[in-house]
């Protein structure tokens, strides 16, 4: 399955608030990174979202949130959300600001 390009079109007009940030294709879906680091993308229909790591544990107790595991190994910092997690716009937007956030404190590449 190809990624969600509704998802991206959505994404696009959250993520055009951020600078220095590019699209880029990979996991077979896209990421979004700033200044280097990807904060979050689209794998299939799911959110993948970088968040710290110190809150992982939290987050996958929210409703829709899952590891992030397209290998067989969790990749910890990093969820995936299904969705119903992102169906609003309010829901959508605050991931994505999660993510990137997160990506913007870490050290440029």
């Amino acid at each position: 399955m190809a990624y969600d390009q509704n998802l991206a079109q959505r994404m696009r007009t959250y993520i055009s608030a951020y600078p220095n940030t590019v699209e880029k294709k990979m996991f077979g879906g896209i990421g979004y990174l700033i200044n280097g680091n990807m904060g979050c993308g689209i794998h299939k229909d799911y959110l993948v979202v970088r968040i710290n790591p110190d809150e992982y544990r939290q987050a996958l107790r929210v409703p829709f949130v899952k590891p992030m595991d397209i290998t067989g190994k969790p990749m910890k910092g990093w969820i995936m959300v299904s969705p119903q997690g992102y169906q609003d716009e309010e829901s959508l937007e605050g991931w994505i600001h999660r993510g990137m956030q997160y990506a913007q404190s870490l050290p440029e590449k």
